[in-house]
């Protein structure tokens, strides 16, 4: 069974290693060439990369510590913002009302100075390891509680959902500092690169890319390390683990943490490539929407769940462009489908499909 993972996961890098190379060499061809790709998909394929990131960094926490956080949609959008706010200090004075120091929502709202939370964010580096940290932090924190407390399971996944949507609704208000209903948009440029410029946005998807393998990796490397089956065991036998003197807690504090940090990482990828962070991010489907990523590509793989992340945001930018009303039944339905026929997932499902090798006949005594 490892050397089966092993062998997708080094597939998929290689396919994705692929993809990296090619798809920004087919954006020089000339336009009548039939193997020309626009140079507004590379952004759009590299939102795709953000979400994969995304669904394997839930993987991580529910597939292999049984972990069904509903809150990553905030962890995501927690980590964007940090690299919008970042994002909104690099355009200074260029902006609608020319004001050095404070974004134009701000200077429009009535602001006279900086919130003390923005300080800082006018270094990349520092919105760099904030998009890190501040998902980080309030994962250690609320799972400390959380988990200490021993809540777990179905109550578990109705309080992330919870924080989240408790999330959404203060940063909806103009007083929180961020830009409110509107969110933070009109970015400029990333470290003095222009994020319209074919180079700036081709440059943002391999580093997404980057990101995504490097992740993959790091979540492989502990799920086949001690502590890795340490939170297998918590998934399938938590009273039992704990008996045989295990801090039970920490294993999940730790796997939670670094889930969260990988959504934030995800969510900083996602703002310069989209132009735009809102309060809308936090919305609990969006949470919903990421586990069915997960469950329809075979949680517990990490593999499936990057393929399931592309597969459904693919069906969906399809159908919310072909037909925008069917796309929230569609997603009911691979939730009843993932459910009732692919319990699994696609790689499960692939695995049925295998043939399976006879067993050699057993020999007859003469």
């Amino acid at each position: 069974m490892t050397r089966l993972i092993d062998l997708r996961l080094g597939l998929f890098l290689a396919a994705l290693f692929a993809v990296t190379v090619l798809a920004p060499l087919a954006t020089t061809l000339p336009s009548t060439s039939a193997l020309n790709l626009p140079s507004y998909l590379i952004p759009l394929m590299g939102k795709y990369l953000c979400y994969a990131l995304l669904a394997v960094a839930l993987d991580l926490c529910w597939g292999y510590a049984g972990i069904l956080s509903l809150g990553h949609g905030a962890f995501f959008a927690l980590g964007g913002y940090a690299m919008g706010m970042h994002l909104m200090r690099e355009i200074g004075a260029r902006g609608v009302y020319a004001n050095p120091e404070l974004p134009d929502f701000m200077v429009f709202l009535g602001w006279t100075e900086l919130p003390w939370f923005w300080y800082g964010f006018d270094m990349f580096w520092f919105a760099a390891v904030m998009a890190l940290l501040v998902p980080g932090l309030l994962a250690f924190v609320f799972g400390w509680f959380a988990f200490r407390s021993r809540v777990s399971g179905v109550y578990l996944s109705i309080i992330t959902q919870a924080l989240t949507f408790a999330l959404l609704l203060a940063f909806f208000r103009n007083d929180m500092g961020f830009g409110g209903n509107n969110g933070l948009t009109d970015f400029r440029d990333v470290l003095g690169f222009s994020l319209s410029a074919p180079s700036t946005r081709i440059a943002l998807f391999v580093l997404t890319a980057v990101a995504l393998a490097g992740c993959m990796l790091l979540a492989r490397a502990i799920t086949i390390s001690k502590a890795g089956k340490v939170l297998v065991a918590v998934r399938d036998a938590e009273s039992r683990t704990r008996f045989l003197g295990y801090r039970v807690e920490s294993y999940s504090v730790f796997v939670f943490t670094v889930s969260a940090m990988m959504a934030g990482l995800a969510g900083a990828l996602y703002v310069p490539q989209v132009g735009i962070i809102n309060p809308g991010e936090f919305a609990p489907a969006n949470s919903i929407e990421i586990v069915v990523w997960v469950a329809l590509g075979g949680r517990g793989t990490l593999v499936g769940a990057a393929i399931g992340a592309l597969v459904v945001v693919a069906l969906k930018s399809w159908l919310t462009a072909t037909f925008p009303d069917l796309w929230l039944f569609a997603l009911g339905g691979l939730f009843i489908l993932v459910t009732l026929a692919l319990p699994n997932g696609l790689l499960g499902l692939l695995d049925r499909l295998k043939p399976r090798q006879a067993k050699p006949a057993a020999e007859v005594p003469a």
